[in-house]
């Protein structure tokens, strides 16, 4: 499911790199903006100023 994301959302359909390295760069890249985004899914929010001040 993770690959397949990241080709249809993140359009890495096709790697824009040239070479072995340029692609596992590019992925690399890819993988890591996707598990940021997933982290950030998993962090709770902050608190609003309201529930802080009272």
């Amino acid at each position: 499911m993770l690959f397949a994301h990241l080709k249809r959302i993140l359009g890495l359909g096709r790697l824009r790199l040239r070479g072995p390295y340029g692609a596992k760069d590019e992925f690399l890249l890819a993988a890591t903006a996707q598990n940021l985004r997933r982290l950030a899914r998993l962090r709770p929010a902050a608190p609003s100023m309201e529930a802080m001040t009272a």
